[in-house]
């Protein structure tokens, strides 16, 4: 029989069982994290009913989507997790208690073309906090909050959060008369920090239509900076002539305000006036984070204020905001750029019991009482030679080795060898415990990001 060359589909990642440690480590500190702000865990399908998932879709998303039929039933992957959360709220409505607060860590699939760092599975994690009806501005200034506890419980340090808020933008080119090019000015803008403000100011005027006049207000507006009480300073300058722009500054100068009170240091977050995001999405609060020493990555984590989540499944006003965590790549880019930390303990256990004695039940007992204490014990069984039992613990990375042969199990002892520091002991089992357990705690500080500089 002719075999089969095995293989991984290009766009699709797969990891060894460190790295994939590694990544679980960052699932689950995501997870503690999310949970300590009230969020509950969601789940929803991987595959859904095809005119459900794309009621909204269209245009570069739809040809991207994994669509297939089985049997009369159209179905396609899901493209991202906030899609089936709007069909999830809108199905459960009646069971929800609002505002709901949900997080979720999920593959989602796009068949867009596979990239360095682009990847056609990938890990999404989200929150959202939806409303009925409602939903009060804490909760824009919550989400920030949120992001940097996140960042800071993985290890990085050199991070910032870019806030705006979309009705500040909107009002702007109210007041320009660009309310219908808005969207236009906008992306040309954003190209500001790849092209440079002359050639952002020359696209304004050639491909947008925006006069001389009003691509040189543009410019002076999204060049505001300083600290955020400067840039707030400066925006009220253009109070009083136009109500959209009022409300969105009322806004910022909220969140701006409760930031302190959420714990969040100014060196982390900055009124940000490039920072859009999703034209046709996003209504307020508009959030960016980035790597403060590697500002090629682009965005680390994103989202934003929205009115109406379900507006394609039900009628009830359900207004929004959440953040979501592109986890695949960025976990790509912090192994590409060597952030993540090689001296975590990755191993699958803490400790691999080698029998010396052909009846196993010592062994066993001594693995099931490991186990209790909460030691996360494998028991080696293979017939092998010594060399290569220790070859296998040294390859798996296993902190400690217990050899328990026909003295150990007369003298009641525990033969133990520390495998990073070569030590070997043979000591009572209590004894024995307490060294690990001290010895695993000292190993399992470190972050899974390596410290990455002073706080910035």
């Amino acid at each position: 029989m002719a075999k089969v060359q095995p293989r991984t589909l290009s766009g699709f990642m797969e990891l060894l069982p460190a790295p994939q440690q590694q990544m679980e480590r960052i699932m689950s500190i995501l997870r503690e994290t999310y949970s300590l702000y009230g969020f509950t865990p969601l789940d929803t399908p991987v595959i859904e009913a095809s005119d459900v998932l794309l009621a909204k879709a269209g245009g570069e998303t739809e040809k991207q989507i994994y669509r297939f039929t089985k049997g009369d039933s159209d179905l396609s992957l899901r493209f991202d997790l906030t899609v089936p959360l709007a069909k999830y709220v809108a199905l459960h409505y009646a069971d929800l208690s609002f505002p709901f607060r949900r997080y979720q860590i999920g593959k989602v699939y796009r068949g867009e073309r596979a990239q360095r760092g682009r990847f056609r599975e990938f890990y999404q994690a989200d929150i959202d906090i939806i409303g009925d009806g409602k939903l009060d501005i804490a909760n824009e200034a919550e989400i920030p909050s949120i992001i940097y506890q996140t960042f800071t419980r993985l290890g990085l340090r050199r991070f910032q959060i870019r806030v705006n808020n979309r009705k500040i933008l909107n009002g702007f080119y109210g007041m320009l008369g660009l309310s219908e090019q808005s969207g236009d000015v906008m992306r040309t803008v954003d190209k500001l920090d790849k092209i440079g403000p002359e050639k952002v100011r020359s696209l304004l005027m050639d491909e947008v239509g925006v006069s001389a006049e009003k691509a040189e207000e543009i410019l002076r507006f999204i060049s505001i900076t300083g600290d955020n009480a400067a840039v707030l300073s400066a925006l009220e300058s253009y109070r009083g002539r136009h109500p959209l722009f009022d409300e969105g500054l009322d806004e910022l100068s909220t969140v701006v305000k409760y930031l302190s009170a959420f714990g969040v240091p100014e060196s982390h977050f900055a009124v940000d006036l490039t920072i859009a995001r999703g034209l046709d999405y996003y209504t307020g609060t508009v959030y960016e984070t980035t790597m403060t020493d590697h500002p090629e990555i682009g965005s680390i984590c994103s989202g934003g204020r929205y009115d109406n989540l379900a507006a394609y499944y039900t009628d009830k006003q359900l207004p929004g905001v959440g953040i979501s965590i592109g986890l695949t790549r960025l976990f790509y880019v912090l192994n590409e750029q060597g952030l993540l930390n090689d001296q975590l303990n990755t191993a699958p256990a803490d400790v691999l019991i080698l029998p010396m004695t052909e009846d196993l039940t010592p062994a066993i007992s001594l693995a099931t009482s490991l186990r209790a204490a909460g030691i996360r014990t494998q028991l080696y069984a293979e017939q092998k030679k010594f060399k290569a039992k220790m070859n296998y613990a040294d390859k798996l990375g296993v902190p400690y080795v217990i050899f328990l042969g026909e003295d150990e199990i007369r003298e009641g002892m525990v033969a133990c060898k520390d495998m990073v520091t070569g030590e070997q002991t043979k000591a009572p089992f209590a004894e024995t415990l307490q060294r690990m357990q001290a010895g695993l705690a000292e190993k399992n500080k470190g972050s899974v990001i390596r410290s990455d500089g002073a706080e910035n």
